[in-house]
């Protein structure tokens, strides 16, 4: 058997391993999987209602252009000190746990509700969409490749290489839910909705965008290739968007449903990776103060424009 191919098969077996150590976040996991599949199903059995579909394709894109943005300041930017970059981090999971709350998880209450007429029902669809997007985003960060993984794939002579490597990797993962919230809150074509949560995750792109080349550049990599890898990572934003769109059109509950998932999937990216990032250099005050500036800079956005 060859090297690579014994590796990929060390690399599954430690999988079935993780697989059987946790079956509760397995089965869990599995089974969020297969109820966004039945909604896609759904969707494509019903036809797509397409009258919408420009506006959560445009929405993703504008966070793919925001993360090809910041990364092209690599050609204008030497280097950024690392309290300056917490502090901007900071910020952008300020706006992300708003637009969360106001552009999310409190339409979908006001969205079940008009539905079923009860309040309590609402609350509960949407917390239940909630707990879909933390086991969905709790199953992709348990399953996907670490720091072992990542050794056994490419051995000792790149280690150096593989906590950057992950880092780019997790921040175009936690890329697919951003663009699902972007799909989703366009499903109903409502700008009160959609605009001010496009404008939070945009704002918040350029910062990681940025974040991604300069790493990049910290291990050897030239201008041109940091910049193409790091705009490669928002390519997931417009397609998250259609899953998005897609999954939200397929019934009538399953739109409030997929808010509460997108606010939990976002809310849980916020909480398990911006903000350690942000708190491990020994810059707390200033990533919380930015924290709280990019809170209440999208609480007034989404006012003003909601």
């Amino acid at each position: 058997m060859r090297s690579s191919d014994k590796a990929h098969q060390e690399l599954i077996n430690a999988w079935r391993a993780q697989a059987r150590n946790k079956p509760w976040l397995t089965l869990s996991f599995a089974g969020c999987l297969v109820l966004i599949l039945l909604l896609l199903l759904i969707t494509a059995y019903q036809g797509m209602h397409l009258e919408n579909f420009h506006y959560a394709l445009s929405g993703g894109m504008a966070g793919f252009i925001a993360t090809a943005l910041g990364a092209a300041l690599i050609f204008f930017t030497r280097s950024i000190s690392v309290r300056i970059q917490d502090a901007l981090l900071g910020f952008a999971a300020g706006m992300m746990l708003a637009a969360s709350a106001f552009s999310l998880i409190l339409p979908g209450i006001e969205a079940a509700e008009e539905l079923f007429g009860q309040r309590t029902i609402a609350a509960a669809i949407v917390v239940f969409g909630l707990g879909l997007g933390t086991l969905m985003m709790l199953g992709l960060d348990y399953f996907t490749p670490h720091q072992q993984a990542s050794e056994t794939l490419c051995g000792p002579e790149c280690q150096r290489l593989s906590g950057i490597w992950l880092f780019i990797f997790a921040i175009a993962l936690h890329n697919l839910p951003e663009g699902m919230a972007i799909g989703i809150s366009f499903t109903h074509g409502d700008f009160k909705i959609g605009l001010p949560l496009t404008i939070a995750i945009a704002i918040q792109d350029v910062p990681e965008g940025f974040a991604v080349a300069l790493a990049l550049r910290s291990v050897g990599l030239s201008p041109s290739k940091a910049f193409l890898i790091g705009a490669a990572t928002g390519m997931l934003e417009p397609v998250g968007a259609i899953l998005g769109f897609a999954m939200s059109s397929s019934l009538a509950w399953a739109y409030p449903m997929s808010m509460g998932l997108a606010a939990g999937a976002m809310i849980f990216v916020v909480c398990h990776e911006v903000i350690p990032e942000t708190h491990r250099n020994g810059y707390q005050g200033a990533a919380t103060t930015g924290l709280m500036i990019g809170f209440a800079v999208m609480m007034f956005l989404d006012t003003a424009l909601g």
